[in-house]
């Protein structure tokens, strides 16, 4: 029997690998996962695409890692069942994976919806590097010239920019109004657009994919979509982007409490002692929100892996909260989200915001009671490091508001009572 079992070799799995090892050198660790080679940053997987990077350049840790902490590797293996009460994890092939304390660490899928010809050679989603090893090959070995790429959110916007970089003639399809809705509000969204457009893709927004259509003479081979309002776009290959969820089949069905993911406390455990559940299946605590919710983000993933491990192997520890977060470069325009970084209309929030549309600068703050609770920074990111300091201690900044925009912002602008408090890099 292993001490500790880990459902999921990626960020999260890392992570508690890692913890556990910390307290305890000596208890036995299996690590399932279904991947033969899972430990790699999903992030990338745009730039493999793109040439920029191959496999190895994309591993967060070597393959001695599972040897070096001890694991029993269990890899290319699905788990497909849970057995609460006799406590183990079965695979694919049968076996039976008994367990002491539990982590349920399985990630997200891609959200496909049904469409119609979407089984025609040439669509593909896009979360793991199987799937961009399988686009890069379609493209060599049809010499693919164009794409549809529908949703244009992080994972659209990524692989657009790889595909842009390979060559290809690229359409985004995105259902909201604006490209990267849920990270930027309209100002910031039509700033980064006008690159993506300048970079040669055309946008259409406000519509969905209807229908996915053959090629003339080969109707088994993607050709092009069809859009809602009739439109139809040629295309080569066609790449769903919409987005992830929870893979929570593992617990569906079993006493684990379930939301939209596996609802965990701030030690990561869930309702069932001994079973914890860390990364993009889990709901966990967002600070800004001051509540549970899924939040499928690399380095957030990495810290809860952390927290459970650590509590799996019996040192308490609490999580503090994560929040929404992403930090990207495509079409070489850095942009920073962080929390509330596009609220609806709300009167208890007070926005500052800073446009220099010639140069694509943007910076905008959302404050609550004079704390900050979201902000967005577009093309002037160097400042963003202090800002989430004062935005995840929750430090009341009405003192000195009026220059947190400021080019020159950082530790001096300050109070010198602040000062002390605030060790970051500025």
């Amino acid at each position: 029997m292993a001490k500790y079992v880990i459902v999921g070799a990626s960020a999260a799995g890392i992570g508690a690998v890692e913890a556990i090892r910390d307290v305890d050198p000596v208890g036995t660790i299996a690590v399932i996962s279904d991947e033969a080679c899972p430990q790699y940053s999903r992030p990338m997987i745009s730039d493999y695409v793109s040439g920029k990077a191959d496999f190895p350049k994309m591993k967060c840790r070597n393959d001695e890692f599972w040897m070096q902490n001890s694991v029993e590797a269990i890899l290319g293996k699905k788990a497909v069942a849970l057995n609460l009460a006799e406590k183990t994890v079965a695979l694919e092939s049968g076996e039976k994976i008994p367990y002491e304390k539990l982590l349920l660490a399985t990630g997200g899928k891609p959200f496909v919806p049904k469409m119609e010809g979407q089984e025609k050679d040439g669509v593909f989603t896009f979360t793991t590097i199987k799937d961009a090893e399988r686009l890069a090959a379609k493209i060599d070995a049809i010499n693919a010239k164009s794409a549809v790429v529908i949703g244009a959110g992080l994972i659209g916007l990524s692989v657009t920019d790889a595909l842009t970089k390979r060559g290809l003639k690229v359409t985004m399809v995105e259902l909201q109004e604006k490209i990267l809705s849920l990270l930027l509000d309209a100002k910031a969204s039509d700033m980064v657009e006008a690159v993506v457009k300048a970079a040669g893709v055309n946008i259409v927004t406000g519509q969905s994919v209807q229908k996915i259509i053959g090629k003339p003479g080969n109707e088994g081979a993607v050709g092009g979509v069809v859009l809602t309002k009739g439109d139809t776009v040629p295309c080569d290959l066609v790449i769903v982007a919409i987005g992830v969820i929870p893979r929570t089949e593992l617990a569906a069905g079993t006493a684990i409490k379930l939301n939209r993911g596996i609802v965990v406390d701030n030690t990561m455990q869930t309702n069932v002692p001994d079973v914890y559940s860390s990364g993009d299946v889990a709901e966990a605590y967002d600070f800004v929100l001051q509540q549970n919710r899924l939040l499928p983000l690399w380095p957030l993933a990495m810290q809860e892996g952390h927290i459970a491990g650590y509590n799996m192997a019996g040192q308490k520890t609490l999580y503090n909260g994560g929040t929404n977060m992403s930090s990207l470069k495509y079409f070489g325009i850095p942009i920073v989200s962080i929390g509330l970084a596009n609220p609806k209309e709300d009167p208890t929030l007070e926005i500052l915001v800073q446009a220099d549309v010639e140069n694509k600068v943007y910076k905008k703050l959302v404050l609550r009671n004079n704390i900050i609770v979201g902000l967005t920074f577009v093309n002037c990111i160097e400042r963003v490091g202090i800002l989430y300091k004062l935005m995840k201690d929750q430090i009341n900044v009405k003192k000195f508001k009026a220059d947190l925009l400021r080019d020159d912002f950082g530790l001096a602008v300050l109070p010198t009572s602040l000062q002390k408090k605030m060790s970051v890099v500025h």
